[in-house]
Formats: structure tokens, sequence, C-alpha cells
């Protein structure tokens, strides 16, 4: 449907429904339940300059509507996801976004300087890592931080910047402020919020880690406050995500002034969720005889 085609920062995409970093791999193994080619862009798990072993298990468990992980942003490094990832997703009608992490600017700007050469189409900046030159504190919960990291990746990037904000703050309109001060060209929100599980009978944490991320459907109200804000706090797109399951959902952030949404654990539970979403908007723009999806983006 023509009508869906969304642009971010100048990268056009055929539809607004993307997957979230973390929850889909690089798609390879979703192609049983899932035709890439339909996506508006697969958005790639987390690349590190180095592999990064994650966290020690157990890091995943369930809680009342959603889950926690503390996965620790496993991934093969830089190395292998340009010489298997990259040429496995090129053989798709889609955008590639890549998802970069780091533990210092160094380890970030690594990355992005060996993506400039690539074929990918935007980067998304995870600025939930922690920053270890920094005591630990994530790049994203400093506005100081943020503005920063951004300035220094957007100066080596060759493609667009999407900097992934963290709801772990006191005010995302800071945050979201912050990032395009440092020139970002595009926001996407939220990440995980931090949560914890315990096992009372076994007298222990649920997780290896103590802590870990929440999402799916627990966190939709917040991240869809938190999208409201950022998308009127600043001028540039905004990705919304945080517990979209149905299209419905999608809608909502829409809506709330998202130019595209990135759909996470959803597909755990249903690999065809993505497909799902982009027909349920179909069907919901048909049914309310809207021909160009930016008609109801942001009207709220």
């Amino acid at each position: 449907m023509k009508g869906m085609c969304v642009n971010i920062a100048g990268v056009e995409l055929k539809n607004p429904v993307m997957t979230a970093s973390g929850t889909f791999g690089s798609g390879q193994e979703f192609c049983d339940y899932t035709d890439l080619n339909r996506l508006g862009a697969v958005v790639t798990k987390g690349v590190a300059n180095v592999p990064w072993e994650g966290n020690p298990t157990p890091r995943v468990c369930e809680t009342a509507s959603g889950m926690l992980n503390a996965i620790g942003l496993q991934n093969p490094g830089i190395d292998v996801f340009c010489e298997r990832d990259i040429p496995f997703l090129k053989q798709f009608d889609t955008r590639i976004i890549v998802n970069v992490c780091g533990r210092s600017e160094q380890d970030y700007c690594e990355v992005v300087e060996r993506l400039s050469g690539t074929d990918v189409d935007l980067l998304e900046i995870n600025v939930s890592c922690p920053n270890v030159k920094e005591g630990g504190i994530a790049f994203g919960q400093d506005p100081k931080a943020l503005e920063h990291i951004t300035r220094e990746v957007r100066r080596l990037a060759k493609q667009p910047v999407i900097m992934k904000l963290s709801p772990n703050v006191t005010d995302i309109t800071e945050m979201a402020k912050a990032a395009e001060a440092g020139g970002a060209d595009a926001l996407s929100l939220i990440n995980t919020l931090t949560g914890m599980k315990i096992d009372i009978y076994r007298r222990r944490f649920a997780l290896a880690n103590k802590t870990g991320g929440l999402s799916g459907p627990a966190i939709k109200p917040v991240a869809l406050r938190m999208v409201y804000q950022a998308a009127h706090a600043v001028s540039l797109p905004v990705i919304g995500m945080g517990g979209i399951a149905s299209a419905e959902d999608a809608i909502e952030f829409l809506m709330a002034g998202a130019s595209a949404v990135s759909v996470g654990t959803a597909n755990f539970a249903d690999p065809a969720v993505t497909m799902k979403i982009v027909d349920g908007i179909e069907t919901f723009m048909r049914a309310q005889n809207i021909r160009d999806i930016r008609e109801i983006t942001g009207i709220l």
C-alpha cells in the first residue's frame, strides 16, 4: 500500500513497521515465519567493536505482562557481523538499521567507522550501555554525556544516526533535546525499564545479574507517554517502541507522534507478529479512509 511509506532522516521505508533490536537477531532465525521483504526495516541485535560474551545465566525470566532480560548485549562483534549478517540482509527488500553498542566512546566510534563503508541504511546507537570510563552510568542517563557521544558518532557516521533513548531518566525531553543538540538525525525510544524479580522459594534473584530490562505489554503506557513527550520536544523523527503487540498498539504510537514503530518482545510470542501489524495498519487505513499514514502521525 503506497500510503504506508514513511521517511526517517531521508531514508524511505515501505511501511512504518520494523523489528526492535535484540529480539530478532539479524532475521536469520525468523525467516521460516516472517517475510523480511514485507517489513519497513530490520533492526539488528547490538553490535560491538569486539565480541561480547554477555552476562551469566539465568538471564531471562517472565513477569506479569512482560519479561526481564539481562543478556548483556552478547554479540559476535563487528567483523563477524560484516561478513555474515549484512550479506544475509541484503538479499531482502527491506532497510537495514544496525544497532551499535559500546562501553566507551572509542568503542562506539570504531563500530561506526567500520560501518561507514558498508551498505547499511541507518545506525541506531544504544546509549543504555554502561560507560566504564565514568563509573558505569549509562551514556543515556546524563544529558551532557549523551550530547557528546551523539556529536562524536555523528561526526564519523556516513549513515543517518538514530539515538536510542533510555527511559531510566527523570525527564525524557531533556535527553531528547540533548541528542538533538548533538546532531542526531532521529530518535528511538524506549529502551527497557530497569526491573527485578525474586524467587521466594529459592530465596535468590531470578536473574544472575539481579536486575534486568523490563519489556512487553507492561511498559506500553510508559513508552507511549515518553514517545509523545519526546516527539513534541524536538523536531526529529521518532521511532516508537515498548510493548507493541498489535496494529492498534502501533497506531497509538503513530498518533502520539512516532513516524515509525519497532516491535520487540511480541516476536517471541508470535514470530509472524510484524507482518500481522503491517496488515492491521493497512486494514485500519482502508476502513478509516486514510490515504496516507502521515495523516494520523502526531495528530494528538
